[in-house]
């Protein structure tokens, strides 16, 4: 929350405009081709037009147990939402483009792991 301190603004909206760049470039970072070509435009743009909260609570505040062994790192969903496969496409978008350790692993509830 901003305060009555002009610094402590300041850091205030540069935290806000970093957390809403973040959002916006998760968003341009989505492909757009493939056989769900359609289905992948409208959820890119809806991510692109998504509220900064929905978008919190949609993306990032996911439910994930963190498992350590064998040299890797399994984050695995504990719950389903509809956003997943959004997230997911990104996180292997993110993947190929060599953002991230070789050796983290994401598994969603229900499907194989995404390797590098």
């Amino acid at each position: 929350m901003p305060v009555g301190d002009l610094v402590s603004n300041w850091a205030y909206m540069v935290m806000a405009s970093l957390a809403w760049t973040l959002k916006a470039w998760l968003a341009l970072v989505l492909p757009e081709e493939g056989r769900w070509k359609e289905k992948y435009k409208t959820q890119k743009e809806s991510v692109l037009r998504m509220e900064f909260k929905t978008f919190l609570n949609a993306l990032m505040r996911l439910p994930c147990q963190i498992v350590r062994g064998g040299r890797r790192v399994v984050y695995r969903l504990l719950n389903w939402n509809p956003w997943q496969e959004v997230l997911l496409r990104a996180v292997e978008t993110l993947r190929n483009c060599g953002v991230g350790g070789p050796q983290s692993v994401l598994v969603a509830a229900g499907r194989s792991p995404l390797r590098c």
